[in-house]
């Protein structure tokens, strides 16, 4: 590769670069054979669909009998080895979805075991905690149950004593969130599954948060029993195209529960009009096996970059990837703000602007974001955030190609080398 043109000025951190591509390549090998290997999967689900132009057409209004929609989720069940899925345009988010999903699926007096310690932020004034807002499921009447980690991973025994006849719902989430855990792989959740079936059988319902996960493994936790699965789309399965919504792929019951929370007891998932989107869902679809690996492969050089430097990252370069997110621990805030603001200067949009750190609506602390995005927020395309604490960790996720997360991490690494934070 010529260098010579790269919007680098040092010539360690490009030695640097050349000498992780080098190191890296047999992981960076079998990430694109899964990769490869979740595109058949993909196609095959397509080949059975039988999806034309005229189906992905779409409606307006109502949605009523909008044969893309149907379409759409016949894909997405297929994909995901599920009875039944819902994909939507109208979810506002991964949060909202799971929402529904939360409200449809427990009854007042019902208990929720979070099975995998504190939920991401976004998720605790949905529950009701610390305090039971309006709508919140503490407020209604459902109580919580949380389950802490054991040295970052599921405590299985204490799960298995959580659990009781009240217990209406458990709930995983697969990624980190703000959190210095690993996240976790799908055999280590298809354990925690195994344990709630053997102590309440079918009587409870299984709800998987998904998101960062879909396409990094070679099979979904709808496939290893969970009754429900919720991701965002503009994370993994939104291909970078996909500009809102979310998805939820499971057993029917649930998922139709789920839709009678969203919607309305009767209409359930027979509504929501398509709008034309359809037929960039599906896309997304078909480009998120290689998408992901892309982004995986950009990681993995990028955690080898910062590893070989000093720094802490989870995980660490020639570790098992189980979500699309690299956490790396930068020590201070001033370390965290110059890490995105190098990333930010790599977007595709927005290069010129610097993140600051603003407390966001479902957070509890100042959270620093750097995406320069076609889509707000999407975290599918290249991004970095982390929330101003300790200890001082940004998670780089998402890229739109290997080379751009590529780009971005030695940028941040050539910044933190010329700072006062490079130790």
């Amino acid at each position: 590769m010529n260098f010579q043109s790269l919007p680098f000025q040092d010539p360690e951190c490009q030695k640097l670069w050349q000498q992780a591509r080098q190191e890296t390549a047999e992981v960076r090998a079998e990430i694109q054979n899964r990769a490869d290997l979740n595109f058949l999967k993909v196609h095959r689900a397509f080949q059975e669909t039988q999806l034309s132009e005229a189906v992905l057409a779409g409606t307006t209004g109502y949605g009523y009998d909008d044969s893309a929609r149907e379409g759409v989720d016949s894909l997405f069940a297929r994909v995901f080895g599920a009875e039944a899925a819902a994909v939507r345009m109208q979810w506002v988010s991964g949060t909202h979805a799971m929402t529904s999903a939360l409200r449809g699926n427990l009854k007042p007096g019902q208990t929720l075991v979070s099975a995998t310690g504190a939920p991401y932020d976004t998720l605790l004034p949905v529950i009701g905690v610390p305090q039971a807002g309006v709508g919140s499921l503490a407020s209604i009447g459902v109580h919580y149950r949380e389950v802490p980690l054991q040295q970052g991973r599921p405590d299985l025994q204490a799960i298995e004593a959580a659990l009781d006849e009240t217990t209406g719902m458990v709930f995983l989430q697969r990624s980190r969130g703000y959190t210095w855990r690993p996240s976790f792989s799908l055999e280590t959740l298809s354990q925690v599954i195994e344990v709630v079936r053997r102590k309440l059988g079918d009587k409870v319902t299984i709800l998987v948060d998904n998101c960062y996960g879909e396409m990094v493994e070679l099979r979904e936790p709808s496939q290893l029993g969970a009754d429900i699965v919720v991701g965002s789309l503009i994370k993994n399965l939104g291909g970078t195209v996909v500009p809102t919504g979310a998805y939820v792929a499971g057993r029917t019951q649930a998922v139709e529960n789920c839709m009678a929370a969203f919607t309305a007891p009767g209409l359930t998932g027979h509504v929501g009009p398509t709008l034309g989107l359809a037929r960039t869902m599906a896309q997304a679809l078909s480009l998120a096996p290689q998408t992901v690996g892309q982004c995986l492969e950009g990681l993995v050089v990028a955690s080898w970059l910062f590893e070989n430097q000093g720094f802490e990252t989870s995980p660490r370069w020639n570790e098992p990837r189980t979500d699309t997110i690299q956490a790396i621990r930068l020590g201070s805030v001033d370390g965290q703000r110059l890490f995105c603001k190098a990333i930010q200067s790599m977007g595709l949009v927005d290069a010129r602007a610097t993140p600051v750190s603003v407390v966001q609506p479902g957070y509890r602390d100042p959270i620093l974001m750097a995406g320069g995005t076609f889509i707000q927020g999407s975290s599918a395309e290249l991004s970095a955030d982390g929330p101003e604490r300790e200890p001082y960790v940004c998670y780089l996720q998402g890229g739109t190609s290997r080379m751009h997360v590529e780009l971005a991490a030695v940028s941040a690494l050539q910044a933190l080398r010329k700072s006062e934070c490079y130790q």
